[in-house]
C-alpha cells in the first residue's frame, strides 16, 4: 500500500511524498572483488548467492519508515546503509537508508528476507540535482551497539565510487520511467558495502550518516531493533 512520509530538504522547503513502490537494488558493486566478498560474506552465513548483479528486489511501499524503531519477530536481522533514490514525479532526491534483512529468513528466500523488516529511512533528503556532479565523493558510515550506553562499533564505511552509479542503476531498474528518471512514487536503495570486521551480524541499534564533503553537510538516522516475544 501507499506510504506517505515528510523529509526535510537541505536548503529548501520539506517535501512530503507518497511511495508507490520500493526497490532494493542488490549485488550493485562497482568492483567485482567486492561484490564476491559480500556474497562471500552472506555464504558464510547461509545465503546462497545471486543469480545475476545487480538484482532488483520488490519490496512492499509500506516497509519503507522514518521511525527510529522496528519490530521483529526474532533477533537475527541487521541493518545495512545504503544511498536511497527518491523521485515524486517533480524531483528526483538522494537519501539515506537502511535494507534491514532478517539473516535467518535469507537463508531460505532473499526476497522475503527483505519483504519482511521495514527499511528504515533518514528523514531528510538532498536534491539529487546539487549532488549528481560528485556523486563518488559522497561517503556512507554505520555503527552498531547492543546496548544504549555502550560505545559505537563501525561496522561499514565507503564512498559510492565502490557502487555502481546511480543513474546506471536508476535506468537499469524496473521502474525507470526515462532517462535518469523512476516512476512517480518510487523509492530505490542502492546497494550497500562489506563489513569492516567481524563478519554480518545483528544489532539492537543502528546508526546510520551519509556525508557530502563538497557541499559540507551529513544526514543521519539511528534506530532500535525490538525484538517481539515467540510464542510456538
Amino acid at each position: 500500500m501507499p506510504n506517505t512520509l515528510t523529509f526535510a530538504v537541505a536548503g529548501a522547503e520539506p517535501v512530503t511524498i507518497t511511495i508507490e513502490r520500493a526497490i532494493i537494488a542488490g549485488w550493485t558493486g562497482r568492483n567485482t572483488d567486492a561484490v564476491n566478498h559480500h556474497i562471500a560474506e552472506l555464504e558464510a552465513i547461509g545465503v546462497p548467492p545471486p543469480s545475476a548483479v545487480p538484482l532488483f528486489y520488490r519490496v512492499a511501499a509500506g516497509l519503507v519508515t522514518t521511525d527510529e524503531a522496528m519490530e521483529t519477530v526474532d533477533a537475527t536481522g541487521s541493518g545495512e546503509a545504503e544511498p536511497l533514490v527518491i523521485d515524486d514525479g517533480k524531483k528526483i532526491y538522494l537519501g539515506l537508508g537502511s535494507d534491514h534483512t532478517d539473516r535467518q529468513l535469507e537463508t531460505h528466500s532473499v526476497a522475503l528476507s527483505k519483504q519482511i523488516c521495514a527499511k528504515p529511512t533518514a528523514p531528510a533528503l538532498w536534491a539529487f540535482d546539487e549532488v549528481v556532479s560528485h556523486l563518488d565523493q559522497i561517503a556512507i558510515r554505520s555503527f552498531i551497539r547492543d546496548d544504549e550506553n555502550a560505545a559505537w562499533i563501525p561496522y561499514q564505511e565507503g564512498t559510492l565510487a565502490s557502487i555502481r552509479p546511480l543513474l546506471e542503476l536508476i535506468d537499469a531498474s524496473p521502474s525507470a520511467a526515462s532517462p535518469s528518471r523512476l516512476e512517480p512514487g518510487t523509492a530505490m536503495m542502492c546497494g550497500t558495502f562489506a563489513v569492516l570486521s567481524g563478519g554480518v551480524r545483528p544489532a539492537r541499534f543502528f546508526r546510520m550518516e551519509m556525508t557530502d564533503p563538497v557541499l559540507g553537510r551529513t544526514i543521519e538516522h539511528c534506530y532500535e531493533t525490538r525484538t517481539l516475544p515467540v510464542i510456538s
